[in-house]
C-alpha cells in the first residue's frame, strides 16, 4: 500500500481538496487497495473541523467529495507511516521540515505538490482562503493536473 499525505496550513482548503481529487482518481483507476490518501495541516487552527464550505462547494461541482476532518500533522507517526508527504507550498514544506525528528528523515518522501504537474506551470498551490471564487477553481485546476502526474509517478516508480 502506497500512503499519501497532503499537507497545507490549516487543512481546510488545499490539502483536503488534494485528498478528495486523488481519492477520486484512485477510485476511477480501481486502485483503492494499493493507494491510501489522507491530509493534515501544519497548524491546528481548524482541528476537528470539516473542509471550508467553499472548497466543498467547488469540489462538489467537479464531482469531488471533501469528507475529511482537519487534523494537525503528527510528525512521529506521519513521517514513518506515509510514503509521500505532499506540501502545497514552500512555507508548508519549511514547516514540515521543522518537525523532522532526524536530519534527512524526509528525503525522498517530501515533495511540493506542483512537482507532479504535467501541464500547469505553477510551482505552488496558492491558498484560496482570501482569494474569492476564482481562487478555489484555480486550486482545483492545479490539483487535478498534479494528482494525475502523481499517479503517473507512482505507477512508474512502484509498478502499480
Amino acid at each position: 500500500m502506497i500512503r499519501l499525505l497532503f499537507v497545507c496550513l490549516g487543512n481546510i482548503c488545499r490539502s483536503p481538496t488534494a485528498e478528495a481529487v486523488m481519492k477520486a482518481i484512485v477510485e476511477r483507476e480501481n486502485l483503492q487497495e494499493k493507494i491510501f490518501c489522507d491530509s493534515a495541516g501544519t497548524a491546528a487552527y481548524h482541528s476537528g473541523e470539516r473542509a471550508d464550505q467553499r472548497s466543498m462547494k467547488h469540489g462538489k461541482r467537479r464531482g469531488y467529495d471533501l469528507t475529511s476532518i482537519s487534523r494537525k500533522i503528527y510528525p512521529s507517526q506521519d513521517f514513518e507511516q506515509f510514503d509521500y508527504i505532499l506540501a502545497m507550498d514552500s512555507h508548508n514544506m519549511r514547516d514540515i521540515r521543522k518537525h523532522e525528528l532526524q536530519p534527512g528523515e524526509l528525503d525522498g518522501k517530501l515533495f511540493l505538490m506542483c512537482h507532479f504537474c504535467a501541464t500547469r506551470k505553477e510551482t505552488e498551490v496558492p491558498d484560496p482562503y482570501y482569494e474569492g471564487v476564482d481562487g478555489f477553481e484555480v486550486v482545483l485546476d492545479i490539483l487535478e493536473d498534479a494528482c494525475e502526474g502523481l499517479l503517473a509517478h507512482i505507477r512508474k516508480t512502484h509498478g502499480i
